[in-house]
């Protein structure tokens, strides 16, 4: 048998525990026979589905064959993907779809049709009940496009995998050598669909270590043993205020940050680490990319765009559905003034303040640099319900700038007066100590006792 017929048991043997894998449903075949079909051999009709493990953590998975009718969705494809999840919703189990396929099976029509409408109902159902992963290996066309986003998590190889709506060439003034919209470049880049683009061993490494990170449902609490000393001092933490990705796996166990949508709305940082052992979820404003060479490789302004925003808001969501508590380390100075992002801003920024007031999760915020304004609300501020608040002694948290706030309040007067007046309203206004004065920052922390801050300030909002 060639490697490509056997291409789907291949990816399942790849992503799965050694000889942990179940198969369900092999003898399941095609059941139309129109437009030459019952010539054609139709092995598990094109998709092989069933359950083993990760890490030891049981996971349901199916991967779609295209050796078969090109993988194609028809009637008893869709129904053992559909089998599949009701299992997976009765037993509390994630699920990883593996998708390599043309699309809906023309031959079957309707029935197909209807088919794949079926596995997006179930898809629906099990939002926020069990995490669902979909790894696009090949093509993830059409409606197939939509079924990876209803997933929690897409993964996708970098140079096979294809994932779009209307196919390149058939968008007007477009086509695939001037601009692949359906390339993981551009999917993970610019529509954010996309969590994570990588090599096929990338790509299952990446999936095994969210399955072994996540909870298994909204029901189950995501812990592990914890070998990393919990008053661990963080030194020199002060220099990565500018990326927080770095900042977040400094305070880790082990130093595992999990990061999700790295290459979509850099500005904001999405991701899971664990804090003696247990799971969170982290939001954080960034300003820059720091490349292997130490350097900064990309710069942002400190401010909150449209894509990051909804980028963080859909990550707090699903924290919410299971039960993940949520850290945000806040360092931004206002929104976005781009006319590209003005343009869905305010339902952006809306989206996720009620999304953290919504939240239900223990909640802690860590102000790293600058919290000014209504951007500081929307970075989960005590206004919007955080349990507790940090901030380094370095912080400066109020409504502006405080030589701009001068120059507006003493329009007119002279520099020495405006700046005379800086001061008096940073150290009255703007600091960490005024803020922690009035009770909106519960303690001034030294920044190389964050880890330890946070892990106690965790474990008492879980007790």
């Amino acid at each position: 048998m060639s490697s490509s017929t056997n291409s789907a048991s291949m990816r399942i043997e790849s992503l799965l525990d050694e000889k942990s894998f179940v198969e369900i449903g092999a003898k399941v075949t095609a059941r139309s026979t129109d437009f030459d079909l019952k010539q054609n051999d139709t092995p598990s009709d094109g998709v092989v589905t069933g359950y083993g493990t990760i890490d030891g953590n049981r996971v349901y998975v199916y991967a779609q064959n295209p050796a078969v009718l090109g993988g194609t969705i028809g009637e008893m494809h869709a129904k053992k993907i559909a089998n599949l999840y009701d299992l997976a919703m009765k037993t509390g189990t994630p699920i990883v779809g593996i998708v390599d396929s043309q699309g809906v099976r023309l031959q079957e029509s309707t029935d197909a049709l209807n088919a794949i409408g079926q596995i997006m109902f179930k898809m629906s159902m099990a939002k926020g009940v069990i995490p669902q992963v979909v790894a696009v290996f090949g093509q993830c066309g059409g409606a197939l496009a939509s079924v990876a986003a209803l997933s929690d998590f897409v993964f996708m190889e970098e140079k096979n995998g294809k994932l779009f709506v209307n196919s390149p060439n058939a968008i007007e003034g477009n086509y695939a050598e001037k601009c692949d919209t359906s390339s993981a470049e551009y999917q993970s880049k610019e529509s954010g669909v996309v969590d994570f683009v990588g090599s096929d061993a990338d790509v299952y490494a990446k999936i095994r270590e969210v399955i072994s990170i996540v909870p298994a449902n909204n029901d189950d609490v995501a812990l592990s043993e914890c070998e990393d000393d919990l008053n661990r001092k963080v030194e020199g933490i002060e220099g990565c205020v500018g990326d927080t990705s770095i900042l977040l796996s400094q305070i880790a166990d082990d130093n595992n940050f999990v990061e999700l949508k790295e290459n979509y709305a850099k500005d904001m940082v999405t991701g899971f680490i664990k804090l003696d052992g247990v799971t969170i979820g982290c939001v954080a404003n960034r300003t820059e990319v720091i490349g292997e060479d130490g350097k900064a490789a990309e710069k942002f302004d400190a401010v909150l765009t449209a894509k990051g925003l909804a980028k963080a808001a859909s990550f707090v969501d699903f924290c919410d559905s299971f039960g993940i508590p949520v850290l945000t380390i806040t360092n931004t100075t206002g929104f976005c003034t781009c006319a590209c992002s003005e343009k869905k801003l305010a339902n952006a920024n809306a989206n996720l303040i009620s999304v953290f007031a919504n939240c239900d999760v223990p909640r802690v915020n860590l102000i790293v640099g600058k919290a000014y304004g209504s951007a500081y609300i929307t970075m989960n501020s005590k206004a919007i319900g955080a349990d507790l608040t940090y901030a380094w002694p370095s912080a400066q948290v109020g409504t502006m700038d405080a030589k701009l706030a001068a120059k507006i309040m003493y329009d007119g007067k002279d520099a020495d007066t405006i700046a005379a007046k800086a001061n008096e309203y940073s150290e009255l206004q703007n600091s960490a100590e005024s803020a922690a004065r009035r009770g909106y920052v519960d303690s001034i922390i030294d920044p190389a006792d964050t880890r330890k801050h946070l892990i106690y300030a965790f474990e008492m909002l879980f007790a």
